[in-house]
């Protein structure tokens, strides 16, 4: 059954200074855990299998929005058996992404979990997780988050947007991947030219397609509008970023029908990767590939 949770990140500068002021609220420390988060590429939302020192492994499938805001998180939690096992069939079926190992420091203050962390290859930080109803309502639980950042003083440009796992791919990698992934199914048999393409919504779920072609050529389909047919048909409706991967060329920018099907579910400056895996990409906007486009505000004019 799908659970409800209201979270916020952020770096944390001084660890020691953090813990004081969340007892000198009233928080209770509720120990230390050793967790290993493994990511898989799961199609809609994020699929991740965590291992924690004497607890039971667990099979996490959730959504969140990314933002450096308070936002919710709706997820599902599976028990695992098996971790290896487990993790052996996800990767054989998914794929691994990435692995995010950390140390955490538990305390509960009024429902509200307080997660100290030290993430390997990234550093310091603190989580705050409401979960609901121990936190009590919706509203009630972003209130109490808001008054833990407040106490902490937690400042505007120590907010983090993303999960750990999008920290340590570090953006275009995992997208360039996803791309190059479907390229190497694209249908391409008359132009032999095959394409790939792969977008990232808001909740962090990443969609890829690839071109498909057609024997009355103006049938076929690029990669994008793939991708994108993708995303529309998971119920999203954005995307943060691209990235086009092509067999033939180091750098392939989308066509121009693509340019304006992209502007249409992001905005001019979501990036816009073009490159292979395991290198240093070109990145654009969708504003450098399409300027002055024409969008949804135009026909309200």
């Amino acid at each position: 059954m799908a659970q409800v949770n209201v979270e916020l990140k952020a770096r944390d500068p001084d660890p020691e200074a953090t813990l004081a002021r969340c007892l000198a609220l009233g928080a209770v420390e509720s120990g230390v855990l050793a967790q290993r988060d493994t990511y898989f590429a799961g199609r809609d939302g994020r699929l991740k299998l965590r291992e924690q020192d004497g607890e039971q492994p667990e099979l996490i499938a959730y959504r969140r929005p990314d933002s450096s805001e308070a936002s919710e998180s709706t997820y599902v939690l599976a028990p695992v058996a098996d971790a290896d096992a487990m993790a052996e069939a996800l990767d054989a079926g998914l794929g691994a992404t990435v692995v995010v190992s950390k140390q955490r420091r538990l305390l509960l203050w009024e429902g509200v979990q307080i997660h100290l962390d030290e993430v390997e290859g990234l550093g310091s930080f603190v989580e705050f997780e409401a979960v609901l109803p121990d936190a009590g309502s919706l509203d009630e639980a972003r209130a109490k988050v808001d008054r833990l950042r407040d106490s902490l003083t937690i400042a505007d440009d120590a907010l983090v947007s993303v999960g750990y796992s999008d920290l340590l791919l570090d953006g275009p990698d995992a997208l360039l991947r996803a791309a190059d992934a479907a390229m190497r199914n694209a249908y391409a048999p008359y132009s032999g030219f095959k394409v790939g393409a792969a977008v990232r919504a808001p909740s962090g779920a990443i969609y890829a397609g690839a071109n498909v072609e057609n024997a009355a050529y103006p049938q076929g389909q690029c990669a994008e509008a793939s991708a994108l047919g993708a995303l529309v048909a998971a119920g999203e409706s954005m995307i943060t970023a691209v990235a086009v991967v092509a067999e033939k060329l180091d750098v392939c920018p989308p066509c121009g029908g693509c340019r304006q099907r992209l502007i249409e579910f992001g905005v001019p400056t979501t990036p816009v990767h073009l490159g292979r895996p395991g290198s240093q990409p070109t990145t654009v906007t969708l504003a450098d590939l399409l300027p002055g486009s024409f969008d949804r505000e135009a026909l309200e004019a």
